[in-house]
């Protein structure tokens, strides 16, 4: 990407953040082997194009990521929107969530330490905890934000009815889900949702876990110890139907002369002015590549046309390896006072 290209900017409720964020989880986590020194290169260069809206969050790399953002960030803070999580734990081989107002603070002031920083721009609640009202846990959100901690409440995969709970207790700025051509669940009623209460919506894996770029074939095209070996989607007699749907994206793609991840970013892209994909990469090459989505000569029907080469009921698996519920939970109901 040209360096003198400027990055548009989008509006996350009340926060302005650039068109794409840089995601840095498998920076420190899940997917394989990683160069720190080209990571650190990355998010540079991410800054250096305008992409300032970085995702971290507690759990990846058990700290490690939000301690390799903080370095990466610590000489130029003023021209980072800095985003992590809390609230998703790590138990064994396994993992579970707590949304009690004692562990966001707890959470939060290790996080402040382990970033090196006073105040995060935007913190998500990671998943709903079905055990603990939602009141309840942005309560202890917005009291973080009174102390000045944060600056921006998020919430990531909340269902609607959730998220309508979450904007009567404060207001939330963006919700964090995964929406791809691969995972439009988001569009059964949680995207309209968060437009009438004035949220906005930030992308995950708009990418589908790189499955979209067309790279991946199979097993041995991922390390020994990536997290997609054992992703239902990336495995198995649903790999052989998946490669099938998306070679209908990379024939889309060579039809315009552009690839399949620029085309599938594209996509995202148009969902709405209020839609901030974000990409995850390690590497400053696959980061300039992706950036190109943001001036593809691609007429909106064009990409219409697109989002109806697939059913989004035809992908073959479910879309987490975790098995998350589709697009959050109702926790209880507050207790009486």
């Amino acid at each position: 990407m040209d360096d003198t290209a400027e990055v548009p900017r989008r509006r996350l409720g009340s926060l302005d953040v650039s068109a794409v964020g840089l995601g840095c989880m498998g920076m420190s986590h899940n997917y394989g082997a990683r160069d720190e020194r080209e990571c650190v290169a990355t998010i540079h260069r991410a800054l250096d194009l305008g992409v300032d809206l970085l995702d971290t969050a507690d759990v990846y790399g058990d700290g490690a990521n939000e301690e390799l953002v903080g370095r990466a960030v610590r000489d130029r803070r003023d021209r980072v929107v800095l985003a992590s999580k809390f609230g998703m734990v790590r138990d064994g081989s396994g993992r579970s969530v707590d949304g009690r107002p004692e562990h966001a603070r707890r959470s939060c002031e290790a996080s402040l330490q382990r970033l090196g920083v006073d105040s995060i721009d935007l913190y998500y609640l990671h998943r709903v905890d079905p055990e603990v009202p939602i009141e309840d846990t942005v309560g202890a959100m917005a009291e973080l934000q009174a102390e000045g901690k944060v600056r921006h409440l998020g919430l990531s995969e909340a269902g609607a009815e959730t998220l309508v709970r979450a904007c009567a207790v404060a207001p939330v700025t963006a919700l964090q889900s995964e929406w791809s051509l691969w995972a439009r669940g988001l569009e059964d009623g949680v995207a309209t949702a968060a437009r009438r209460l004035g949220v906005g919506i930030v992308a995950y894996c708009p990418l589908g876990r790189g499955f979209l770029t067309g790279a991946y074939r199979g097993a041995d095209d991922l390390p020994s110890d990536d997290s997609r070996r054992r992703h239902p989607r990336f495995s198995g007699e649903n790999l052989t139907r998946n490669l099938q749907l998306a070679d209908r994206i990379a024939g889309f793609a060579g039809r315009w002369g552009v690839s399949a991840a620029q085309v599938a970013l594209a996509w995202v892209l148009a969902r709405g002015e209020d839609v901030v994909p974000i990409v995850g990469t390690t590497r400053v090459s696959h980061l300039e590549h992706d950036l190109e989505a943001l001036r593809l000569p691609l007429p909106a029907d064009a990409l219409d046309e697109l989002g109806r080469l697939i059913d989004p009921d035809e992908w073959a698996g479910a879309r987490s390896r975790s098995g998350d519920r589709e697009y959050g939970s109702s926790p209880p109901a507050p207790a009486a006072r």
